[in-house]
């Protein structure tokens, strides 16, 4: 986990699995980010190549614990294959994706 965007915001990097495998091990460095900064917390997926249900749940969670702490979860460098994940569930709706500048421009 590193800082970035200003005092307080983190970014927090996420391997190339989000799985049952691996989320017990993410799950805590994620509620540490929320609760130890301020403002937005990225979460970096770029190399993010496979994600299941208790991945998506382990966002959800993280998302409504931002909510309550006064901070937003931001989804950065979500992959083709990921946001269609997110499209299909509609969690698309529901977290924030930062769209890549190319796409802004």
């Amino acid at each position: 986990m590193r800082g970035r965007m200003g005092p307080g915001c983190q970014e927090v990097h996420v391997g190339s699995r989000l799985d049952v495998g691996t989320v017990a091990e993410l799950r805590p460095r994620l509620h540490e980010a929320v609760e130890s900064g301020e403002g937005d917390m990225f979460v970096d997926l770029s190399g993010l190549e496979m994600i299941d249900s208790a991945g998506l749940g382990v966002l959800v969670g993280t998302h409504r614990r931002a909510l309550r702490a006064g901070r937003r979860l931001v989804l950065r460098g979500v992959p083709p294959r990921v946001m269609r994940v997110l499209a299909i569930t509609r969690l698309h709706r529901v977290l924030r994706v930062e769209l890549p500048v190319a796409a802004v421009a």
